[in-house]
């Protein structure tokens, strides 16, 4: 005879089960792409290598070139006058076919087994990383071959974010979405700390190792993934997240106390989705134009490409600004641009942090770009007037402008890809991630591209096009966050309070 408490009993041990495999994939999926992340880093720390300074630096007893050659110490073809452009070019390879795959990638992502093609796709990026710094112990002196290097490693690349997005959503529903993601979300962060730190250690000297020993880790964490990861909480018989409450359901206007900015009345995207009334037993696939209509994912998608054009060309060209602004070594400036990192897990916290409190992801994102804008401008006329303003105002500058894009590609893309108006199709939420991160993308790959193209002007132009992006990025959410305003009015005027945990 079961005692009056078996049922008690079986739920705190449910309850534990289900929170020891939720926290187990947040942890893996963390690693996973940390790994991706810092696989990319190493570029932006070699550059200042190959194409420095070599008057500054001692000539080898042994050096056979003539006294009077300024290029002897740099890495060809990167010696060559326009080596910026040249630079500028093998970062826009990986760009352009990360933006371009991206599209195409969360289409796969819906139809295959995300444990086989992030394990695939974690190994190939470990074998092309791994393939730019062999060109060092090669002796490889031609351009096509890293182009082409980028080329695949971005392609392939592609393979991790809507992948981990769509795991971590699958186990995790909307409560405290933004704090549990912001938090997670610092993989990116950790892993360009990571990929900055380990870059640094072999930049002055054997740099192909500076993509040899991250490729290899990258590889090894693809084994761990294929071996480990869990796709679904229903394959190890765990309790299936809730992704939108009752009240949520019933959301049509301002004036409904459960009212979403991006929502809109039910079943008006049903037709969109590709879902009827019927009731399925497996979901199908959503399309590309389906998930293109879910109310919010276009503002936030050009947003994105913006924040993430200010992003990316941080990540790939801070360390060399660091370098020929303040004079540092090529190893401090990749150390002291890890603080830009930094401040991007604290911006990321943040960010999720209070939007769950407010309930208001667009305008969270708004006004932290609102204030990104002047901390640029600040960071670029005296941020190398002296080392401690120098790390204050790269935390400052990475926490305002990695917390919206961070916001964005985790806590609003598993918001907008779980919509009320799928009616749990899950499968969507691999192509909604895809759609957002890949326009993202699109100013990631633009972004160093300007950079390397404006910077022979002057840096102080390249702040210029940052802050512009900035500003751009903030004017695409005005009208969610008007919608978010109004939903908050509506709540204050009812009594219900805005805060959603």
């Amino acid at each position: 005879m079961r005692s009056s408490l078996a049922p008690g009993i079986w739920l705190l041990r449910s309850f534990s089960r289900d929170s020891c495999y939720r926290g187990f994939i947040l942890l893996l999926t963390f690693f996973i792409y940390t790994c991706y992340h810092m696989s990319r880093k190493p570029i932006s720390v070699v550059k200042s290598r190959l194409h420095q300074n070599c008057s500054e630096i001692i000539q080898p007893p042994n050096a056979t070139h003539s006294p009077n050659d300024t290029t002897w110490c740099n890495w060809p073809p990167f010696d060559q006058d326009n080596y910026k452009e040249l630079l500028g070019a093998v970062d826009n390879a990986f760009l352009v076919a990360y933006a371009i795959g991206m599209f195409i990638s969360g289409i796969f992502g819906e139809r295959l087994p995300l444990r086989y093609y992030l394990s695939a796709g974690m190994l190939l990026s470990g074998l092309f990383t791994s393939l730019f710094g062999l060109g060092y112990f090669w002796d490889i002196h031609v351009l096509w071959y890293y182009v082409l290097i980028q080329i695949c490693n971005g392609l392939v690349q592609t393979t991790g974010w809507p992948s981990v997005v769509t795991c971590v959503g699958n186990w995790f529903g909307k409560g405290r979405r933004g704090l549990i993601m912001g938090i997670w979300n610092s993989h990116t962060s950790v892993g360009n700390i990571l990929g900055s730190l380990i870059a640094g250690l072999w930049v002055s000297e054997r740099w192909g190792l500076s993509f040899v020993v991250p490729g290899v880790i990258t590889a090894a964490m693809g084994i761990v993934t294929f071996l480990f990861l869990i796709e679904y909480p229903e394959d190890v018989d765990c309790t299936t997240p809730q992704h939108h409450g009752e009240q949520e359901e019933k959301q049509g206007s301002p004036e409904d106390p459960g009212y979403n900015p991006y929502g809109h009345q039910e079943g008006s995207l049903e037709a969109a989705a590709g879902w009827s009334k019927e009731p399925s037993t497996q979901p199908t696939a959503i399309s590309f134009w389906g998930a293109l209509m879910i109310p919010g994912v276009i503002e936030f998608s050009l947003c994105l490409l913006f924040a993430k054009l200010v992003s990316y060309t941080f990540l790939y060209w801070l360390p060399l600004y660091i370098f020929n602004v303040a004079h540092f070594s090529a190893k401090e400036a990749g150390d002291l641009s890890t603080l830009f990192d930094v401040g991007g897990i604290t911006g990321g916290i943040l960010a999720g942090l209070i939007s769950d409190y407010t309930n208001g992801r667009a305008t969270t994102c708004c006004v932290m770009l609102i204030l990104a804008a002047p901390m640029l401008f600040l960071y670029n006329h005296f941020g190398q007037s002296g080392i401690a303003s120098s790390i204050v105002m790269l935390i400052v500058c990475g926490a305002l402008v990695n917390g919206p894009y961070a916001l964005i590609t985790t806590a609003v893309s598993a918001d907008l890809g779980t919509h009320q108006s799928l009616k749990g199709n899950a499968k969507a939420l691999s192509t909604v991630t895809a759609i957002i991160d890949g326009t993202g993308s699109i100013g990631a790959a633009l972004g160093p591209l300007l950079a390397g193209l404006i910077s022979p002007t002057g840096w102080n132009n390249v702040f210029y096009m940052l802050i512009s992006a900035d500003v751009l990025a903030c004017l695409l959410l005005c009208r969610l966050v008007y919608k978010e305003i109004l939903a908050w009015k509506s709540h204050l005027s009812q009594g219900t309070g805005y805060k959603e945990l």
